[in-house]
């Protein structure tokens, strides 16, 4: 990667990874375009979105130190971490199983496109249907409930889905109202996305070398940055709007990624 690559993965990493229009769809593509090959582009994807978590980290500190220090005494914060990890284990399981089989099969524009527009009809059938808003907080989540978000987290396996499209269009189907889907969304990416930065780092100890350094902390820094200002944007905007504009855009984006395939501007590779 050059500088201008690296900068430029890491904006859109940040920008759509916690917005329902799937970062692996825009990276792909955003790749291909760039014409990005090989193990350190692949390992480059990965860091990223863990620099991209760590704006979560931020933006929700205050809450994330207050459930640390008190889970121990308070039966609130030891609920919401249980249904954290409800939700992630349920979906690292199959992750750990079949995502490096399913990438290889699927890892690429056209599966990622439709999956993007089956995505978007999901999501305005979603916004559409009868709402009945029971869960109004994050605090009011059950174990059930976080049960129900980690199986629509594993639809994240297929890469184009979204991991925070599916987990909000779970939230949604479930009864929370829009800001509680999607301030779950961002908490379980935290041990999801974490994870999966730490277990790339970790196969990869023996072939990160010091030239790919600078460019993947200047990603790392991009990433960062634009995922708080797309976490802030994301929580205003479902205030008073619906998911419907990000449906539009998936199904949308999906036909162009479609249409670039098809005149062979991007690759299946």
């Amino acid at each position: 990667m050059s500088w201008l690559d690296a900068l430029i993965l890491g904006l859109v990493e940040g920008i759509t990874e916690f917005l329902p229009i799937s970062s692996t769809g825009h990276l792909i593509l955003t790749r291909s375009l760039l014409g990005l090959q090989g193990d350190e582009v692949t390992r480059a994807l990965i860091i990223i979105q863990g620099a991209a978590i760590l704006a979560v980290c931020w933006e929700y500190r205050v809450r994330l130190w207050k459930t640390g220090v008190s889970m121990f005494h308070e039966a609130g914060a030891r609920r919401f971490l249980v249904n954290l990890l409800i939700a992630f284990v349920i979906f690292a399981i199959p992750a750990w199983l079949f995502g490096e089989r399913i990438e290889q099969l699927l890892f690429s524009p056209v599966p990622v496109a439709l999956a993007l527009v089956v995505g978007g009809v999901l999501i305005l059938w979603a916004e559409q249907r009868k709402h009945s808003e029971h869960i109004k907080a994050v605090d009011e989540i059950r174990a059930a409930d976080a049960a129900k978000i980690g199986l629509f987290q594993m639809l994240a396996l297929f890469p184009g889905t979204s991991r925070s499209g599916a987990t909000i269009l779970g939230g949604l189907l479930i009864g929370m109202n829009r800001r509680t889907a999607t301030e779950f969304s961002f908490f379980i990416a935290i041990p999801t996305l974490l994870a999966a930065t730490v277990y790339s780092l970790w196969k990869a100890r023996h072939e990160l070398t010091l030239e790919e350094g600078g460019p993947l902390a200047l990603s790392c820094m991009a990433s960062f940055i634009s995922a708080l200002l797309s976490i802030r944007f994301l929580l205003r905007f479902v205030s008073r709007h619906s998911f419907a504009s990000f449906a539009w855009y998936r199904i949308i984006f999906g036909g162009v990624v479609l249409a670039f395939w098809a005149f062979g501007a991007v690759t299946t590779e």
